[in-house]
Formats: structure tokens, sequence, C-alpha cells
């Protein structure tokens, strides 16, 4: 219970001056300490990077809500995202826009973003030497078979990409339940790694 005026033998300006900077302190503690979660950044790597990357990338970006921030890049780019991982795109609601080929050197910059994750969604790609990547992420393999390399007819290359983009939406769902900021980093490696077996 707060002191009156009189109790705490002060003139209740000088007693209202003293609540009031109370009162302001401490709002600005409880803000303080409801500062929203980090954004984690977040980069997808294949060899190419025209299909199972751009599917992650957009993948996560759709369904982080904002607590997660996805590139994609390749080894070896093509320098054109291949028409149907943006048609499957297009048919899970996310915008088919502004996906591009591209190499992974341009997030070993100095000027890149910092990344907390690297996973590589192709074989070849985890078999390469990779650039040294600013924030020291940490890395995983979350292996998808290549849609692009089914022949056949346009039916089954279709399925091949959703098939891909289920795969991958299933680990990203799994990795967005996972409680990151609590977890030891040896715990969230091993999380990390488990769900690319899935």
């Amino acid at each position: 219970m707060l002191p009156s005026a009189r109790q705490a033998g002060g003139h209740p300006r000088q007693v209202f001056g003293l609540l009031l900077i109370f009162v302001t302190s401490f709002e600005s503690l409880t803000m303080s300490t409801t500062t929203p979660d980090r954004v984690y950044h977040v980069l997808f790597i294949c060899t190419g990077n025209s299909a199972r990357s751009i599917l992650a990338e957009g993948l996560l970006n759709k369904l982080g809500e904002g607590r997660f921030k996805a590139w994609s890049a390749g080894s070896h780019p093509k320098g054109t995202v291949h028409p149907l991982a943006l048609e499957t795109l297009g048919q899970l609601y996310i915008q088919p826009q502004g996906f591009a080929s591209k190499s992974w050197d341009v997030f070993a910059q100095p000027d890149a973003p910092a990344l907390d994750f690297v996973f590589t969604v192709c074989d070849n790609a985890a078999g390469e030497v990779c650039p040294v990547w600013p924030g020291q992420p940490m890395t995983a393999h979350w292996g998808v078979p290549d849609p692009a390399a089914v022949t056949g007819s346009d039916t089954e290359q279709r399925q091949a990409f959703k098939d891909a983009a289920h795969a991958l939406k299933r680990r990203i769902e799994l990795m967005l339940a996972l409680p990151i900021a609590k977890l030891a980093p040896l715990s969230l490696q091993q999380q990390l790694d488990a769900i690319g077996q899935q």
C-alpha cells in the first residue's frame, strides 16, 4: 500500500511527482521485458538454386510468420528459377514473385546478413566445401530428391514438385515447433539433424 502525502511527510505535489516517476519507470521496465522475439535468418542451399531451395525459401517465409527470414542460393546456380517451382508455390498460396537463382557467394560477403541456420537440401551441395558464412550459423542437411530431374508426363513432373514441397513443408513445421531460444546448442543441433531424417 502506497503512503499518503501526510504519512510520507512531504507536500502532496512532491509525493505526486515521486509516484509519477515510479509509474513511468515501471512502464519502461515492463516494455523492455516484452520485446518481441528476434528474427532468425536462414539460408537454404542446393546446387542449382532453381527448385528445392526456392521451395524451401518460399515456405519458411510464409510459415515463419515474421519470426524467420529465409533466403536461398546455389553452389552452381542455373540463373533461372524452374517454372514448376513457382507454380507449386502459387498453389500453396505463396506469391511466386521475387525469387532468383543466385550464387551462395552473395551470402559470404562482409555486408551479407548474419545467418543463424544454413540447410542443404540436396546431396551434392552437402558434399561441397561451403563458404565461411557471417554469423557462424548452425548447419544441417535436409536432403530432398530433385523434382527437376524427374522425366515423364507433365502430371508426373508436377507431382514430383508437390512431393518435394510437402517434404520440405513438414520439416519446416517441425523446426518452427522447436523452442529454439530455450534449447542448448548441442540439443538444437541434434533436433535439426533429426528433422532432416523425417
